[in-house]
């Protein structure tokens, strides 16, 4: 069940980094809110998931799905670069933290 509630903390911390770029300087109310509750929600499930699975790599995996869905987020909705090295950094982080996930008891 922790490794269910870190993939879900992950996702909220793409959640609350799409929300602050939305936030527009935290001068959009709803949006501002939105990162609110999206970094609470994350760093709560965060907090329950380190309870059984090491914290570093508790956190490495948190923040490498927070890193990796906020790039895909960043080329779905902002048209930022796609380009070749990009995308194969990115790909290395996601085998990076499934390698984690594999040595991780």
């Amino acid at each position: 069940m922790a490794w269910f509630y870190l993939i879900i903390a992950g996702l909220f911390e793409v959640g609350f980094t799409s929300c602050l770029k939305l936030s527009n300087n935290f001068t959009n109310i709803k949006w501002s809110i939105g990162f609110f509750i999206c970094i609470t929600l994350s760093f709560l499930l965060l907090n329950k998931a380190i309870q059984d699975i090491p914290i570093g790599t508790g956190y490495a995996v948190w923040t490498g799905i927070g890193a990796v869905g906020t790039v895909i987020m960043g080329i779905i909705l902002y048209k930022e670069p796609s380009d070749f090295w990009r995308l194969f950094f990115i790909f290395t982080l996601i085998a990076s933290i499934i390698g984690l996930k594999m040595v991780s008891k």
